[in-house]
């Protein structure tokens, strides 16, 4: 898909829970080669429409369009065949296995051969920097590097789109420039990406246009430095001493 052409449209995709809409009536495309943010107080739904965009999800209404597939309702495994993955705000490995072995099985999600499956492993985990731990048992890792093993996962399974679910929370600033500096390259390398996270920092630095979840609904859509003054956007969810911080 050459870059510019739309790899992700939402149409008035609406997700309720009972009597709770957490996402309601959201619309956006999204060109091939993007690096798009996802911003919002907690409980804005953004979550939630990852889960619906990867098929964890069904939507009572809307349609989720991926590389030209009605991907709608369809199975979380069946949506990451045809290129799309996410990483998960909890990182959950596989805590017995090798860092490798991890990244292994999202490799077999594309990959027959258990060999071909490690070489591809083997080659993912140096892309993330995980390289000296690669025999070190997951839960052994502390949480920056768990963190890295996640997006490696998710990479092994050889996504068009890579939805990150708040890659960046719990690390220090070292890491955290070392997570920005990875999913820069990443991006470079012609991988869409669409991130959620609450560190506004990093997000402005990152995202090519950020879109704005506040109660379900979209507030606010467009390039980083005019949501960071959009007077809905700080009301509901920058504040005021983000402004003051920009001045």
């Amino acid at each position: 898909m050459s870059e510019g052409a739309t790899i992700l449209a939402l149409e008035r995709v609406t997700k309720r829970f009972g009597g709770l809409t957490a996402v309601a009536d959201v619309s956006f495309t999204v060109p091939a080669g993007e690096l798009l943010g996802i911003i919002g107080p907690n409980g804005a739904g953004k979550t939630t429409l990852f889960n619906v965009i990867s098929g964890y999800y069904r939507p009572e209404g809307g349609r989720v369009v991926f590389h030209g597939h009605d991907v709608t309702g369809q199975p979380p495994h069946a949506i990451c065949r045809l290129g799309l993955t996410r990483t998960f705000q909890l990182v959950k490995p596989f805590g017995n296995l090798s860092v490798t072995d991890n990244v292994m099985i999202g490799a077999l999600t594309r990959l027959a051969s258990v060999r071909a499956a490690r070489v591809e492993a083997q080659r993912v985990v140096e892309t993330c920097g995980l390289g000296a731990h690669a025999d070190t048992r997951a839960r052994a890792l502390p949480i920056g590097l768990r963190k890295r093993l996640e997006v490696a996962r998710a990479l092994a399974t050889g996504p068009r789109l890579l939805l990150l679910d708040e890659v960046m929370s719990g690390l220090n600033p070292t890491e955290l420039a070392a997570m920005v500096e990875l999913i820069r390259r990443l991006h470079a390398e012609g991988l869409t990406v669409i991130v959620i996270e609450h560190i506004m920092a990093a997000m402005m630095r990152l995202a090519r246009r950020i879109v704005v979840l506040h109660h379900g609904e979209t507030i606010a859509e467009g390039p980083p430095a005019a949501i960071g003054q959009d007077r809905r956007v700080v009301d509901a969810y920058l504040g005021e001493e983000f402004v003051l911080a920009q001045a």
